[in-house]
């Protein structure tokens, strides 16, 4: 049965990149602006919004179940909304596909619209409406602030991405690059620090390029800067680095900030040029070396993630051995790896050469159990030491526990008191996994 109006319940699920959590974030505030109290309980909810990606053929497939399992909920509650956004619904095409497969969806908006979700939100009191714009229609500086009263929030310095890498959906989903206004980010950060924020991450699908379509000239590390200053914020971090864009003067700056953390994503995708340039990724394996060499020289104790790709198209078992050999080069403290699908509209997946799925596994397989020892020999490295963890809450996995982060990411459990929630303690790691490292709070 329906709730109250004046209690009134939104479900906002995100699938995909931090990006798709932000939007996601955006949603609940505008629909709070209509009354909406965000909810996780998907049984009585009167609004559930999924915010969706298309980067990965598993993402879409996990969408259209779960917008399949809600046609249920609308048959036992018909005033129920259900509202589709996000990256698969601006995919050239899926739109009607999408509305034929399911008719019980109310609302559907792409990616350059959301800042329009109230609007269709009313509309949709009359009649299922649905609005996909090809392009950005205008400056999204009217869509409403990321939602309030978290210890930790992602923030948009840019939308789209100009780089065309031909695996990626993304420029066709999400349009060219357009940088925010660095004071108009800068009063968000602001505004969300006054409700108890306390660690930001900076989003765009290439923070390093921020700030080219600017005047005056303006750029990332500029930006960093002026972040790094915002009283009451305690931490800074940032993704996604394009290495083809990352500057010594952008290191430097992340070397000398106090709340800038030690942590630099930097996707290789490949350690072969051959696949580097079948992927257009713009720089060579040489190249992204060098970056990790500056990185290491200017932050001896930065924490390097990665996101990997094997299978690319004409990807030869010389090239697989080229990424193994980069990974052992560089030992990254952790890494993000896939196998490559084809994604309909990109340039790969009108490539010769596709590799077979089994060969794809068992390379996605060995890459996985390189990185998981070598993600568990970096943990271990740091048992015996002490290091400064914001706390998050409860641990999922040990709820009698806490959790929370190092600067460098890593992520802790330990035991603790609730009343630590939200702020940043000493922890003496005694334990590590490949993923995880368990400590006790110093005295």
């Amino acid at each position: 049965m329906p709730t109250a109006k004046s209690e009134k319940k939104v479900v906002t699920l995100a699938y995909g990149c931090q990006m798709s959590e932000r939007d996601a974030d955006t949603l609940t505030e505008i629909s709070g602006q209509k009354g909406y109290i965000p909810s996780q309980d998907l049984e009585h909810a009167d609004l559930i919004i999924i915010n969706t990606c298309c980067v990965r053929e598993s993402a879409e497939n996990k969408i259209l179940g779960k917008i399949g399992e809600l046609k249920r909920l609308k048959a036992i509650n018909p005033q129920l909304k259900i509202a589709i956004s996000g990256c698969m619904v601006q995919q050239p095409g899926a739109l009607e596909r999408l509305r034929k497969r399911a008719p019980h969806v109310d609302i559907w908006a792409g990616t350059h619209n959301i800042h329009e979700f109230q609007r269709l939100l009313d509309e949709s009191d009359e009649r299922k409406v649905a609005e996909v714009w090809e392009k950005p229609k205008e400056t999204l500086e009217s869509v409403p602030l990321a939602e309030k009263g978290k210890l930790k929030a992602f923030v948009n310095i840019s939308y789209g991405c100009d780089n065309f890498c031909t695996y990626c959906i993304v420029p066709h989903v999400r349009g060219r690059e357009r940088s925010r206004q660095p004071q108009d980010i800068i009063e968000e950060i602001n505004a969300l620090v006054k409700t108890g924020c306390r660690e930001v991450t900076l989003l765009g699908q290439n923070v390093n390029s921020y700030g080219h379509d600017l005047q005056p000239p303006y750029d990332f590390a500029d930006l960093l800067k002026n972040v790094d200053s915002i009283p009451g914020l305690w931490r800074v971090r940032f993704m996604t680095s394009h290495p083809k864009d990352l500057s010594d003067k952008l290191i430097e700056v992340i070397a000398a900030g106090q709340h800038l953390c030690e942590h630099i994503h930097l996707p290789c995708q490949a350690g072969s040029n051959d696949i580097l340039l079948r992927m257009n990724r713009k720089y060579t394996r040489e190249y992204y070396l060098s970056r990790i060499a500056e990185i290491k020289k200017q932050i001896p104790q930065a924490s390097i993630t990665t996101d990997i790709i094997v299978g690319f198209p004409g990807e030869t078992e010389e090239d697989f051995e080229q990424t193994l050999t980069l990974i052992r080069q560089v030992t990254y403290s952790q890494a993000f790896t896939f196998m490559y699908s084809k994604r309909s509209g990109t340039a790969a997946a009108q490539m010769e050469e596709q590799v077979p799925l089994d060969i794809k596994k068992r390379r996605l397989q060995q890459l996985i159990n390189l990185q998981n020892a070598q993600s568990l020999a970096w943990r271990q490295k740091m048992i015996g030491h002490t290091y400064e963890v914001l706390v998050e809450g409860p641990s999922k996995a040990n709820p009698d526990r806490l959790t929370g982060r190092t600067r460098g990411n890593e992520l802790v459990v330990f035991p603790g008191e609730s009343r630590l929630i939200g702020t940043l303690v000493q922890v003496i790691i005694q334990d590590a996994s490949s993923w995880t490292l368990y400590g006790e709070l110093t005295e």
